[in-house]
């Protein structure tokens, strides 16, 4: 989709002084569609052209804008930790009994 905008030069300094007003636009409506949750990390990824989550999370660091993360998510994300080293103790301890 194509979208025109029409800013007046005096204003043009003071929306995107350093920076393309057209890429400030796109780059506002990507933070705002994350901050009120109708745009995901991956949207946001494809909307403004970056190959990985790191840099989405770059941008949004940059802008002031916090991930989405719950307690769920952490929750999920311990037990998936927990399940993880299991996997690598029990991995060690079966070549420590191949060796002794």
């Amino acid at each position: 989709m194509h979208i025109a905008l029409d800013i007046p030069d005096n204003i043009q300094n003071v929306v995107a002084p350093d920076q393309d007003p057209a890429r400030a636009a796109l780059e506002a409506l990507a933070l705002e569609g994350y901050r009120s949750q109708r745009l995901g990390e991956s949207a946001v990824r494809r909307l403004l052209g970056f190959g990985t989550r790191m840099e989405v999370h770059g941008f949004l660091k940059e802008h002031g804008v916090y991930l989405h993360y719950s307690m769920e998510d952490l929750e999920h994300d311990i037990r998936e930790a927990d399940r993880i080293v299991a996997i690598l103790n029990a991995r060690d301890a079966a070549s420590e009994q191949r060796v002794g």
